[in-house]
């Protein structure tokens, strides 16, 4: 199944054009995150996301909602592949907020991109990762230079294992460290992995997408609702809480401030 382009660029607000090349790529990235938010709905009113390619359609580009990585990522991917990309797509273990030492299963999907004619080199591609510390464009497969995209400087590092497969690791410069944000390795995954983690991320019991969690990207800041609570970072750094007041105005802030008409049974937690 293909993707409507048209319908897709628009969407998206993008009027460009379509060779497969990195400039194309950087632009359709950073439109991609600016205009389809992330969020979970689906999920917290008991439903386990499709990531068939025309259900991602009918949602995330004509039903104006948004989704999680798995969505956001294999509808990226496909419309990477209608453009004439090399497009490989790989799981990785979430580390932002993770404990020391703490392994977490494979429950997000990154893709790995090669632009034609641009020989054997590759660039780390996620448009569905949702926070403020998101990658907004590519960023060269390579460990160690670092890359100042949009105003976040990000970096690969390869980890050190036991192991025959090398873990990379996505971080970003926050202050005077480094955090990690991703660890994945470079085996790629079958569509089946892909809708087994997809599953399990949506029924879980101790999934962290069983309760409310929406963000979206703007050209000067970031909104997060995890929950009831509201927040909403500006590009200087001020940071605005507030604690929203129950189902309805729940829903109005998913309106008005993420483009999100939410099912009359959304509540904050499950």
């Amino acid at each position: 199944m293909s993707v409507d382009l048209d319908k897709y660029f628009a969407r998206i607000g993008w009027d460009g054009g379509r060779a497969p090349t990195l400039a194309t790529l950087r632009a359709l990235q950073y439109a991609h995150v600016l205009a389809v938010p992330f969020e979970n709905v689906d999920v917290v009113v008991g439903t386990v996301p499709s990531l068939e390619v025309a259900d991602l359609e009918a949602k995330l580009v004509t039903g104006g909602r948004g989704g999680y990585c798995f969505e956001h990522n294999t509808l990226f991917a496909a419309v990477l592949e209608q453009l004439g990309y090399d497009v490989v797509r790989h799981t990785g273990r979430v580390r932002a907020g993770a404990r020391p030492g703490e392994v977490r299963p494979r429950t997000h999907l990154v893709l790995v991109v090669r632009v034609p004619g641009e020989g054997e080199g590759r660039h780390l591609v996620d448009v569905g990762f949702g926070s403020a510390d998101a990658l907004l464009e590519p960023l060269p497969l390579v460990p160690g230079p670092v890359r100042d995209g949009r105003g976040r400087r990000h970096r690969l590092v390869l980890e050190e294992t036991d192991g025959p497969v090398q873990v990379w690791v996505l971080q970003i410069r926050r202050g005077d460290a480094w955090r990690e944000l991703v660890a994945f390795t470079l085996d790629p995954a079958p569509a089946p992995d892909i809708g087994m983690a997809n599953w399990h991320v949506a029924t879980h019991p101790r999934s962290p997408f069983r309760r409310l969690f929406v963000q979206r990207t703007l050209p000067a800041g970031h909104l997060a609702l995890d929950g009831a609570r509201f927040t909403r970072t500006a590009h200087d750094g001020t940071v605005t809480v507030r604690e929203l007041d129950g189902a309805e105005e729940i829903r109005a802030v998913l309106e008005t401030e993420f483009g999100i008409t939410a099912p009359p049974d959304v509540r904050p937690a499950r």
